[in-house]
């Protein structure tokens, strides 16, 4: 039942959500209470499920489309640590009485420029009321060659830890977003809400990836506690140092005035970045694929026969509170 003020859920579907299913045709104008997804031949479904709770995954002062975004955009992530490209979606929403109609168009105008940037349109979903917090879940279908789609268990000892981009802006930007980090400056605070609000999935990096890494995820819940999920899955230890751990600007400024933070831009999460491993020799195709795709891609350790993670500092073992978040 829809809440007063907001469109009905028939009026929703027609007015918000059919336009964005509207370039993909086994979605049927969202007429029907199932999709069919043809993918060609050679290629087969790769698909993940993510929810976003307001509270926990954003917050109730969070714009609406960028809420939309993210919602996607962490979903688009591990289809990218998967080295798979984007087919569809599909999406339940579970709306409590206080989201109108301004929200509702502003969320779906920030699907629909995604829609764009990603190549993907939605497939079908649900909606449902709540009285608790609004949730948003996406299942993302993917797609990739058989016996190419990149996981967590291939690592082997004499591997090299790789990192694309920079690590610990979105855990540092949650703190900026919800004013608990005095460290950063105006401009570095925005930098890092930003990174935090809006994760960049390296899609075009993954594809890339097939192939040449041995193993593979996205950063969701920590740099140290997610390669510990590569060493526990590949029965390998891995071993990074974190000065060759690359971080941005902002997160350079902030951990140099208050060191302490280093453990956040470690054990944090919310990076979205990918974590791979991959032989020594593939060094030079991973530079190459890191240039063509315009991700920066950086070498940050190695992997070794054991178990578990050793994270060091200047060649000593740092010990971590926490290796990473956990959901529960």
């Amino acid at each position: 039942m829809a809440a007063a003020g907001r469109l009905g859920e028939f009026e929703f579907i027609a007015r918000l959500l059919r336009p964005l299913a509207a370039s993909f045709p086994g979605a049927f104008e969202l007429g029907d209470d199932t999709a069919r997804v043809p993918l060609p031949p050679g290629e087969e479904l790769v698909v993940k499920t993510d929810a976003l709770v307001c509270g926990v995954h954003f917050l109730p002062n969070h714009p609406p489309g960028r809420v939309a975004q993210k919602a996607l955009r962490v979903n688009l992530s591990d289809l990218a640590a998967a080295g798979a490209r984007p087919v569809a979606y599909q999406m339940a929403l579970v709306l409590p009485d206080h989201i109108d109609d301004a929200w509702l168009e502003a969320f779906c105008a920030g699907l629909a420029a995604d829609q764009m940037t990603y190549g993907i349109a939605l497939c079908g979903g649900d909606t449902a009321s709540t009285p608790g917090a609004l949730t948003i879940s996406i299942t993302v279908l993917g797609g990739a060659p058989p016996d190419s789609v990149l996981g967590r268990g291939g690592a082997q000892p004499g591997d090299l830890v790789f990192v694309s981009g920079t690590i610990g802006d979105g855990a540092l930007g949650l703190l900026a977003d919800t004013g608990r980090l005095r460290e950063a400056d105006v401009a570095g605070r925005a930098f890092l809400v930003d990174r935090y609000l809006l994760p960049q999935p390296r899609l075009a990096l993954g594809m890339g990836l097939r192939g040449v890494a041995s193993a593979c995820m996205d950063i969701s819940d920590g740099l140290a506690g997610d390669l510990g999920h590569i060493a526990a899955r590949s029965t390998v230890q891995a071993v990074i140092d974190t000065e060759r751990v690359p971080l941005s600007a902002a997160a350079a400024a902030v951990t140099a005035r208050k060191p302490a933070l280093l453990e956040t831009v470690l054990t944090g999460g919310d990076d979205y970045e990918l974590l791979f491993t991959a032989p020594a020799e593939r060094r030079g195709e991973i530079a190459t694929i890191a240039s063509s795709t315009g991700v920066p891609v950086t070498e940050i350790g190695k992997v070794e026969q054991g178990d578990g993670v050793i994270v060091r500092k200047d060649g000593t073992p740092l010990a971590l509170n926490r290796p990473g978040y956990r959901h529960r």
